[in-house]
Formats: structure tokens, C-alpha cells, sequence
């Protein structure tokens, strides 16, 4: 797509789970299925904004994350780049239901020559208004490919036109993803997340960096490096919450929280609020998913590389959900009842780890629209017929065996999506994908004047494994690409 050009399509009638008043407006990737996430959205100038990421199945194949995959889940050509991997910005009306793709990566010669994308993902966007933004902007972070300029920041002041605006911190192009923008008391704050050998979450650090000005690029750091704990692999999440700024770092012995007021001079005093993984140790690796809901935090965690770290040996496991006031305690909601430094917890809402689902990876994305907290899923159960069975444990076996695969897929399969009025007591809005269970992950959630947008997570696209009497085979998916679902205010 050239510079300036604008790609519509009309949104799909509404189908589906009319008792929630959820519709689907945006299927197979919005007309490229090789759109497999819905990344990063976001609300603004009237419009719902959409940045993908591009055949993650096939870049997983081709990096160094090690799996226990027999049978690849999709076709993958033979080289990476001989398909277009340049991610798109789409954004849609509600007022007149059409899409319009704005925005496509341009394409950059890499440093082995080879043409590439400039990126392959969005993975974050926000609205702020720095210093020298005259009006609110659209701010999105990059995921570059190994071979590229590696990560920046693209700022739009229409919606339109990206641009990039200087990279924080001395990076180079080591850096190949951001994961974070998160406006605080007038500053931008964000933490380098994946590099160029191969691993998008990880970069072998935590810090994080502030600036109240993205479009000169006067970054600092915010945090002593590492908080001074050098197993923290990462800050994963951040968000604001009342006064505090809270940051969670990737950690294999359990993550940490950390919080500081972000007030006087950078380097702030930060303050640890959890750690350990809120006592429960590798299975709570790192945390996915923050959100402020009735004064509190909320935090959802989960073991990388979709709830089983084969390289660091950690899972399978379910996420935790827990709940952080402002005076530092700490209630679990869902999860593993245990004794901690801080007394005995046990899950307010009864349910165990993943809302009773073994299968859930991480509790991915949370928000807050019209009184409920919402929180979406990623659910591996899929993966179960394309994986190594000799690489299980034995007690996931024994599990599976007894349920059986044929069962756990029509019965499990596909992301699930929650809703709570007070974070303990729990309704299921999908258990399976919105019907699809190539809807293996909700990785998106944004309120928004007209309705909650959702993206998910479908990678299983153009052509998905199935297998039949004569072995597996590669056919056309119709149900495979990222979707875009809509719940219309009022239906709550």
C-alpha cells in the first residue's frame, strides 16, 4: 500500500453470542489472514485503532524458543520474508461499521542486505500528549525484525501518518521490540522487552525509561537497573494506578513488583510490593496482565511462551489473579491457596489457577468498561495434538490421557473471556474463542464510548494442519487470522 492510500472494507453483520451482546466486526485477519494478532489497540479521534503482527507461527518456527512441537500447526514457506511480513494500522467506525487500513510498514534493506519489513509487529499503543504535541497523540511501539534498524516509537497526530520519533536509550538496533507505553503524572514511560537473538521477552534486564517530551527523544532512566536483584530478566508490565506507578519484572524464581510516586529525580525511589511471585515461586514466572479496578491493582501472571518455558524448564502452569491495595496488601483471587510471609491466601473467587482451565497460559489482557473488569485469556489446549507427547511430564499424561485429546478440543479449546463486578465473583462471557477455537488467545481489550473492542490471537492461517486417514496435511483455514469483536454498550 502506498503512502496516503486507504484500504476499506465494510465490517461483518453481527453474529453470534447475542445474549452478550457481543458482535463480530473483523474476521480473518481483516481480509489477510497472515494478520495474526491483534496486538495493540487502541481508542482515538473517534475511531478504533488495530495494529497487527504478522504470521507469528512461522516466526516461531525460525527463531531460537524452543517448543515441544511434533507437527508444525501451520505451512511456513522456506524463507520468512518471501511473504509480506509488514505490519498494518487498521482502524473502524462504529458510526458507519468500515474498516480502513491507514498504515503499513515500509520496507528497509537489512544489515544482510535482504529486503525486510521495517517492522512486523505493533505491539502497544496509547494516546499522550508530550511536551511538544500540541493536541493528544497516537504513540505505538514497534516489533523489528533480527536483522533491522531495530525497535522505535511511530507517533501519529491524524491517525494516518506514522512517523518515528527517537528510540529511547543508547540501544542501536539491538533492541527489537517494545512491549510497553504507559502515560503517568505527563511522562511516557517504557522498558526494552525483546533482542535480536531470537527471544521477543526477554532482554536480560529490567529497565525502565521516562521522558515528558517522545518527539525530541529526552529519555531517562527511571529505576536502578535490575532493582538491584539481577535475576529480573525484564520489566513485563507496567501501569499507573491511583498515585503509584507499578512495574512487574519477568523473573524464574517468581516475579516482583515494584512500585514508586515517580516524584523528584530519575532514578526514583521504588519500593517492592511483591516477590517471589507473590510466594508461589516459577509458576507465577512473570506477570501478563495490570489493571486499575475500584481503586485497586490487578495483577494476572503467566509463564512465557504460552504457560510452558521449555528452555527454563517451568510449567505447564495456570496464571494467578491478584489483588494489590494501595497501603501494599494483597489478596489472591484466583488461584493456588498457600502460606506466605503475609498469612495464608486463598482464592476469594474459588476458583484454582486459570479459572479451573490447566490449559490457560496466562490471564492476558484486563479492562474496565462500564462498571465490570473484563479479562481475557490465552488458551494452549489446541497445541495438544500437534505437540511431542514424548516430551510430557508424566502426571500431563496421565491428565490427558484420561480426558482425552478428541474431548479437551471440543470441549476446551479457544481463549476464554471473564467479567467481574468486584474482582471475586466471576462470569464467563466465551469459554471457546467466540465459537472459534483458532481463537486461541484475547490479547487485546480497550473501552471505548460505542462498546468493549476485543482482539484476539489466531495464527493458524493461511493453511492450518489437519490430520486425517493418510497423516497431517496442510489445508486452507476460512476460521484462521486475527478477529475483532465488539460489545455494544448497554449489553452488559
Amino acid at each position: 500500500m502506498e503512502r496516503g492510500e486507504i484500504k476499506r472494507v465494510k465490517a461483518l453483520p453481527a453474529q453470534g453470542l447475542a445474549r452478550h451482546h457481543f458482535s463480530q466486526i473483523g474476521v480473518n485477519g481483516l481480509g489477510d489472514p497472515l494478520n495474526a494478532y491483534a496486538h495493540s489497540m487502541a481508542w482515538y479521534q473517534g475511531h478504533l485503532y488495530v495494529g497487527s503482527t504478522r504470521s507469528n507461527l512461522c516466526m516461531l518456527k525460525v527463531s531460537k524458543i524452543s517448543t515441544s512441537l511434533g507437527q508444525w500447526p501451520v505451512e511456513c514457506p522456506d524463507s520468512l520474508y518471501s511473504q509480506d511480513m509488514r505490519s498494518q494500522v487498521w482502524r473502524y467506525s462504529p458510526v458507519t461499521g468500515v474498516w480502513e487500513e491507514v498504515f503499513r510498514a515500509p520496507w528497509i534493506t537489512g544489515r544482510n542486505g535482504q529486503r525486510l519489513p521495517r517492522e512486523m509487529g505493533y505491539r502497544n499503543m496509547t494516546v499522550f500528549q508530550g511536551r511538544s504535541d500540541r493536541e493528544p497523540s497516537l504513540y505505538m511501539a514497534t516489533y523489528s525484525p533480527a536483522q533491522g534498524i531495530g525497535t522505535q516509537i511511530l507517533r501519529s497526530t491524524d491517525g494516518l501518518d506514522f512517523q518515528p520519533v527517537t528510540k529511547p536509550g543508547d540501544w542501536g538496533d539491538h533492541v527489537t521490540t517494545l512491549r510497553l507505553l504507559v502515560p503517568f503524572k505527563g511522562r511516557l514511560f517504557t522498558a526494552p522487552t525483546g533482542k535480536k537473538d531470537g527471544n521477543p521477552n526477554s532482554i536480560g534486564n529490567a529497565l525502565i525509561y521516562e521522558t515528558d517530551d517522545p518527539v525530541l527523544g529526552q529519555w531517562r532512566i527511571a529505576c536502578t537497573p535490575n532493582f538491584g536483584d539481577d535475576t529480573n530478566a525484564g520489566v513485563f508490565e507496567m501501569l499507573g494506578c491511583g498515585d503509584w506507578l507499578y512495574a512487574a519484572t519477568a523473573n524464574n524464581k517468581g516475579f516482583q513488583l515494584w512500585r514508586t510516586r515517580a516524584e523528584g529525580t530519575a532514578p526514583y525511589h521504588w519500593e517492592r510490593v511483591l516477590v517471589q511471585g507473590a510466594f508461589r515461586g516459577p509458576h507465577n514466572q512473570g506477570v501478563a496482565s495490570l489493571c486499575a479496578f475500584d481503586g485497586a491493582l490487578y495483577v494476572g501472571t503467566g509463564i512465557q511462551h504460552g504457560g510452558i518455558d521449555v528452555a527454563n524448564k517451568i510449567g505447564p502452569a495456570s496464571p494467578e489473579l491478584i489483588r494489590v491495595h494501595e497501603d501494599g496488601s494483597w489478596e489472591l483471587l484466583v488461584g493456588t491457596a498457600r502460606q506466605t510471609v503475609h498469612g495464608f491466601k486463598k482464592p476469594l473467587s474459588g476458583y484454582l489457577p486459570g479459572f479451573d482451565n490447566l490449559f490457560t497460559g496466562y490471564f492476558w489482557r484486563m479492562a474496565v468498561h462500564e462498571g465490570w473488569l473484563y479479562l481475557g485469556t490465552f488458551d494452549w489446549s489446541l497445541m495438544l495434538q500437534y505437540a511431542d507427547q514424548d516430551k510430557w511430564p508424566d502426571f500431563f499424561r496421565r491428565i490427558v490421557d484420561r480426558v482425552g485429546i478428541d474431548r479437551i478440543m471440543s470441549q476446551q479449546a479457544g481463549a476464554d473471556l471473564w467479567r467481574s463486578p468486584d474482582g471475586e465473583n466471576w462470569l464467563p462471557v466465551t469459554r471457546n474463542g467466540f465459537d472459534n477455537h483458532y481463537n486461541y488467545g484475547i490479547r487485546t481489550l480497550v473501552s471505548t464510548p460505542h462498546g468493549l473492542a476485543v482482539g484476539t490471537v489466531n495464527p493458524f492461517a493461511p493453511k492450518v494442519a489437519l490430520r486425517g486417514e493418510d497423516g497431517w496435511s496442510y489445508q486452507e483455514n476460512p476460521r484462521g487470522g486475527m478477529e475483532v469483536w465488539f460489545g455494544r454498550s448497554g449489553g452488559q
